[in-house]
């Protein structure tokens, strides 16, 4: 499942979809190849989430183009082109596996980073004594 626009107005799974992604730490966009215009289907993702809880959008991102057998291999310097800079992406198509495993290793790093910030205290806003 994934969200839709409308989503953050209850369209599809909307707020229970919505819910169930908001206890993750990384979020995965997924845009197909065969869109015709990728940063209008990220754009609607990113709104969504905003819509509903603008917090989300704190979250690691990455960001995945599928379908890539579907398209010309010229196609990606223009996709690249269209698509934010700041979010690491990954070409992936589950038909001929390209960028299956760099998908995979990018999201275990992600989840690596994300697990040790969560592990500084300075970062989880406690207030910690020490005694002496």
């Amino acid at each position: 499942p994934g969200i839709i626009e409308g989503a953050a107005e209850g369209k599809g799974l909307g707020h229970r979809f919505l819910r169930h992604i908001e206890r993750n730490a990384v979020l995965l966009f997924l845009i197909p190849a065969d869109s015709k215009d990728h940063r209008k289907e990220f754009e609607i993702l990113r709104m969504e989430l905003e819509k509903y809880n603008p917090e989300m959008l704190s979250k690691r991102r990455v960001l995945v183009v599928s379908k890539m057998d579907l398209s010309i291999p010229e196609m990606k310097d223009e996709m690249r082109e269209s698509l934010p800079a700041d979010l690491p992406l990954v070409f992936i198509s589950s038909v001929t596996q390209e960028g299956i495993q760099e998908l995979k290793d990018i999201l275990w790093v992600t989840l690596q980073e994300e697990n040790k910030n969560l592990q500084r205290p300075e970062l989880l806003n406690e207030n910690i004594e020490i005694e002496d």
